[in-house]
Formats: structure tokens, sequence, C-alpha cells
């Protein structure tokens, strides 16, 4: 029986010996699976390819690969399934914060029949900011996509071959890979465990990436986005159509006189902004449909080293 364990590499480059070395002594020191390790680098500009490259010639169960640019998680996890040969994979980041000794409960897990096991998050030795970021993110996508997210949330899981497959199928760009495994509808199980504080390096989750994951999400797994344009369209429309009539009526009264202008110039600006929000939303849907419709690839490796 085959594991495989893929880890997404950007700017890790103090990390990976370390993680390398807990991987070693709680997962490939044991005989009863066969292991591989599944490295890819996203376009990381230190260090992180050539340590990569030390480990695979060290130990030559690792395989790496390394992309061209900077095509974000979701793409390097996808070229990690792509050349994963267990009969499952567990997808596990490279920062350390998660507690390696879980794979082993999540493989006994997918040896009762789960197809997917999730490592969903209890609690997290982070920031506050942090964490509340993430826990309105999962609501959001709780209330608004995806109802069977996991309060907590999740970024380790496991995958049965047969759901690999499926996700190569899917081919989606601009897309949240752990909300395809939710839409799929596998047969799911949850395990849990506390997130760690993160004791090497920085974490290169930025503010504008963590926007384009909610942007990603809500346009590909809910109707919120042009639910929200329709309502205030519709809003719009009633508003517009009462303020007629009310001045209309004021107009037969001869209630109106000049005065006034600051209302309108109030009315106008918020039409405006109403516009434009919704040219925005419907640009973005556009945007999605054409990137799609060019067809190029998720991600393009540049090297990659296999014994």
């Amino acid at each position: 029986m085959k594991i495989s364990v893929v880890i997404p590499v950007y700017y890790n480059q103090n990390n990976l010996r370390p993680l390398y070395a807990d991987i070693s002594a709680k997962l490939l020191d044991q005989d009863k699976y066969e292991w591989e390790i599944v490295m890819v680098d996203d376009g990381s500009k230190d260090k992180s390819y050539d340590i990569m490259k030390e480990l695979s010639e060290k130990d030559e169960r690792i395989k790496i690969y390394g992309l061209s640019r900077n095509f974000g998680s979701h793409a390097a996890i996808l070229c990690g399934l792509s050349k994963c040969t267990g009969d499952c994979a567990v997808v596990k980041a490279a920062d350390l914060q998660e507690p390696t000794e879980m794979i082993l409960e999540m493989v006994d897990s997918w040896k009762k029949g789960n197809n997917v096991v999730l490592a969903v998050r209890k609690d997290r030795q982070e920031g506050k900011g942090q964490t509340l970021f993430a826990n309105l993110y999962y609501w959001l996508v709780r209330k608004a996509a995806l109802p069977n997210m996991p309060r907590g949330g999740f970024d380790v899981y496991l995958l049965d071959r047969k759901v690999i497959n499926v996700m190569m199928q899917l081919d989606e760009k601009n897309s949240a890979l752990t909300g395809q495994i939710l839409w799929s509808g596998f047969r799911t199980e949850k395990i849990y465990y506390t997130r760690l504080q993160r004791e090497i390096g920085e974490s290169r989750w930025t503010l504008r990436k963590k926007i384009r994951l909610v942007t990603d999400t809500l346009f590909s797994f809910s109707t919120l986005p042009i639910t929200i344009v329709s309502v205030i369209g519709t809003l719009s429309c009633f508003g517009a159509t009462m303020w007629a009539v009310l001045v209309f009526v004021f107009k037969i009264m001869g209630l109106i006189d000049v005065s006034g202008w600051t209302t309108l110039f109030i009315f106008n600006l918020l039409s405006f902004g109403i516009i434009m929000l919704t040219l925005g939303i419907l640009g973005g849907y556009l945007w999605r449909a054409f990137d799609a419709s060019r067809n190029r690839p998720p991600y393009i490796i540049e090297e990659e080293h296999e014994q």
C-alpha cells in the first residue's frame, strides 16, 4: 500500500530540512506502508529548490518539481497530485504548523473506506487577526457557497486515488481546490487537530491572496455575487419608481421649488456607485469565463528530479 505526501513549497528554505527530519522520523522510518514524497516549488526565489534537490538526492522516495513562476498553491498542489503514484495522497503544508503524526490517523480512516479525510482545525496558536479572518472566511463559505465546509476549515487532507482522478478531470481555473473537494461529495471523515504557531520563516499568505481566495470561492461555488446585483437592481428600480411617483404628486400639488439639488446629486452619486458595483461583479464573471476559454495550463514545470 503506497502513500504519497504532496507538499507545496513557497519560500520555505529554512523549513525543508526540519520538515524532512520530522517526516522521516514519524513516517518514513515505518515499514507498514510504502511512502512517496512529492515536493512542488511554486516559483520561490530563495534556495528552496536547491534544498529540495539536496533532499531528493539523499532519499530516492522524494520527487521534486519546480514551476516556472508562482502559480499559487492551488496549481502547485494540482501538479503534485498529477505526479504522485500512491493509492492515496495527503496534502501537507511545508511550514511545520500541522503535526505530521496525524497523517497516520488519516490513513487509518481511509482504510476504513473513506475517500476523503479532512484534517480540521479545532484551535489555532496564531494571532487574533489571522484567526478572525479565517473564521470569517469559513463562515461566509458555509453560508453562501458550501454548507459542508467544516467550521474550523482545513488545509491538510487525504484523497483517495479515485478522488485524485476526479480533481484532474475538473480542470477549473480561478477556483479553490478545497471547495472542489467538498463539492465532489465523496465519502468524507474529519479528524481534528490544533494548528501550531509558526516558528521558522514568515508566512507569504498576504492580504491580496486572502482576498483572491474569497473571490475565487464565491465566484466558483456561490450565486451570492450575482444575487447581490439582482437585489440591488430590484431595490434601485423600486426606489426610483416610488421617488418618481412622489415627485409627480408633489409637482401637481405645487410643493416643488428650485431647492433639492443636493438630494438629486446624492441620488445620482448613489446610482453611479451601484452601476459600477454591478459592472465590477459582472466583469469578474466575464473575466473568469474568458480565462477558462483560453485553455492555458494551470502550471508549467520548469525543472524536475525523479529517481
